[in-house]
């Protein structure tokens, strides 16, 4: 399998104003010139001079090398390659092929070698045989750091093997956080820190709440702290060209991005088709950047449908579920989303049928999601179907399983469900799914979560009398977490499905890296992805990521004032997760510690 490193000719660097770069050498040590373009980046370059230029390496060429043997190299330029703009700002992204190809397509651990220190590189030279230069651009390192030439070292084969051995490297700071600078770390820490104080946390919700944020006076300076603390961490900005900065800081520290348009539920037809607008805007600006910048859209379908009518759904689809014999004549067939372990006491005497107006609204609703599916669908860009509290969860079920009907018939699904393993029921009822998909030839996708509304839960179901849904321990939680992992990540090596692993925990996220190289489930693979929440468990996407796994986070984005009920709605149900930081500030502070004592 070869890959081609494009060099371009003078004409055509004069043509597109590339800045002419210095010759350097290949991964073999052969003269070379790197303009930092992927081949899909330059439509204004002939096949032909690509040809001429091109410098084929193979699979086999490359493979002794592992991080730091190969640094990231990133350029930006003025020049518009293509209508529309790759980016809002009118700037073109240029990366190195090198890099690119080194974490993408081989999926061996690499790093942004212009981010490690003297020090670090001293070191390194002396584990290896051979220098190899390569060059930083003379305009801008990835993480702004100093610019140099390095010689870069080649793995001995016996440090080649050792290095490959260990699947995820979790606990070397030096090398998770060597893309980041120490400024972004301190700040890090420092919001971890706030949102795991639950007094904090607590206040806060409370001055967001109170009745004085009506008042202009009150509102505008608590709202310019919050953007400059939990917001600036935990959000990508205002819209999406302000959210093009995180993302490229993502694609730096080799990470993708999940652009999540926060918003409330809706509980009216208006509320909907505002929300579906902003949702379409969010896909057709995505398209704007290159591609696999972004990885997923997500939708929550209590935007999409009234949250009355969903309970309405969820009711009778329960109801019917009990008494086979039930006859709804708006329901189509669709993949099963109910089994006997799922939580039926909401519904305690038979649901009045659907009015002429809910099935019409039911119609609308359906065609939302489908005018939003068929947007992804030309996009590109697959779409995560976010999963919520029981209560609605049915019917977000039957919409989700309804368009995967309809949207899942390629190679890679196009339409993903969520699967929360918090609940007693998550195991039997993705495996139902996923078993009679395979029978009906639709592409299975699914994202695994382990929940977020473990308060709201408990609290319904003593209400009711009835048995908490939610597993007893979070060690339950953690077990059957990891066994829907390792079903569905069978079922991805065997080509008959696709699963994001959405988690902060550390074990999980060894495992399934383990479980990855025992299947034979080769790294880069699209049908298995992880992802995180921006500002949560870093430490875990990069390792992913340095291993070669696609990694992406998901990235709120929105007016403050907008987000900021979206962001007390998450602080409220995710208490323990918040809380849960111990391990990332544990890393972080280790790791600025070290930088400091090389500073003495």
């Amino acid at each position: 399998m070869a890959w081609q490193v494009s060099r371009l000719s003078s004409a055509s660097e004069k043509r597109l104003k590339l800045p002419r770069l210095k010759h350097s050498r290949d991964f073999l040590g052969r003269s070379i010139i790197f303009n930092g373009e992927l081949e899909r980046s330059l439509p204004l370059v002939s096949k032909r001079e690509q040809q001429d230029s091109a410098t084929l390496v193979s699979k086999k060429d490359v493979g002794y090398f592992t991080s730091p043997a190969l640094s990231w190299l990133t350029f930006k330029s003025k020049a518009l390659l293509s209508s529309p703009p790759f980016l809002p700002n009118e700037q073109a992204f240029h990366f190195a092929s090198t890099g690119r190809l080194f974490r993408e397509s081989l999926g061996y651990p690499w790093t942004n070698g212009t981010s490690l220190g003297s020090n670090a590189w001293s070191a390194a030279q002396s584990l290896f045989k051979k220098p190899i230069k390569t060059f930083a651009p003379a305009n801008r390192s990835t993480s702004g750091h100093v610019q140099r030439i390095h010689d870069f070292p080649i793995l001995s084969d016996e440090l080649r093997e050792k290095a490959m051995a260990n699947v995820l490297n979790t606990e070397d700071g030096q090398f998770i956080y060597s893309g980041m600078s120490t400024s972004e770390l301190l700040f890090t820490l420092f919001n971890l820190k706030l949102v795991a104080h639950e007094p904090l946390v607590v206040l806060s919700t409370r001055l967001l709440k109170s009745p004085l944020m009506n008042f202009a006076w009150y509102r505008r300076p608590l709202l310019s702290v919050v953007k400059r603390t939990a917001y600036s961490h935990f959000c990508a900005g205002e819209d999406v060209a302000e959210a093009s900065q995180t993302i490229q800081r993502m694609w730096e520290l080799g990470l993708k991005s999940i652009l999540d348009y926060s918003l409330e539920d809706a509980t009216d037809n208006a509320s909907c088709d505002s929300n579906l607008k902003g949702f379409l805007q969010t896909v057709d600006r995505a398209k704007q950047f290159p591609r696999d910048l972004v990885s997923f859209s997500c939708v929550k379908l209590t935007a999409l449908c009234p949250l009355p009518l969903l309970e309405r759904i969820s009711s009778l689809l329960r109801w019917q579920h009990m008494h086979p014999d039930v006859n709804l004549p708006w329901r189509e067939d669709v993949l099963p989303f109910l089994v006997d372990e799922s939580p039926l006491y909401h519904v305690t005497s038979q649901p009045e049928p659907l009015t002429q107006d809910e099935e019409r609204d039911l119609d609308m609703a359906k065609n939302r999601l489908w005018k939003l599916c068929k947007a992804c669908d030309v996009a590109g860009l697959p779409l995560l179907v976010d999963a919520e509290y029981t209560t609605v969860q049915p019917a977000i079920d039957y919409f989700t399983y309804l368009a995967a009907a309809e949207f899942n018939r390629n190679d890679v699904p196009l339409v993903y469900g969520t699967i929360q393993a918090y609940l007693k029921d998550s195991f039997p009822r993705l495996s139902t799914a996923a078993k009679e998909a395979a029978k009906r030839q639709i592409n299975f996708g699914v994202k695994l979560v382990r929940g977020a509304y473990i308060s709201r839960e408990s609290a319904l179901a003593a209400s009711l009398g009835a048995e908490s849904p939610i597993h007893s321990s979070i060690g339950k939680t953690h077990k059957c977490y990891d066994s829907c992992a390792a079903f569905m990540m069978q079922h991805a090596a065997n080509a008959q499905g696709s699963v994001v692993l959405a988690t902060h925990n550390f074990n999980s996220g060894r495992a399934a890296a383990a479980q990855a190289e025992n299947l034979g489930l080769l790294r880069g693979n699209p049908r298995l992805q992880f992802a995180q929440l921006k500002g949560m468990a870093d430490a875990l996407s990069l390792a992913l990521a340095h291993a070669g796994f696609r990694v992406s986070k998901y990235l709120p984005f929105g007016p403050v004032d907008h987000v900021v009920p979206y962001l007390l709605r998450r602080a409220e149900e995710n208490r323990g997760l918040l809380g849960n930081t111990g391990s990332d500030c544990f890393r972080i502070r280790k790791e600025i510690k070290r930088r400091l004592l090389l500073q003495l």
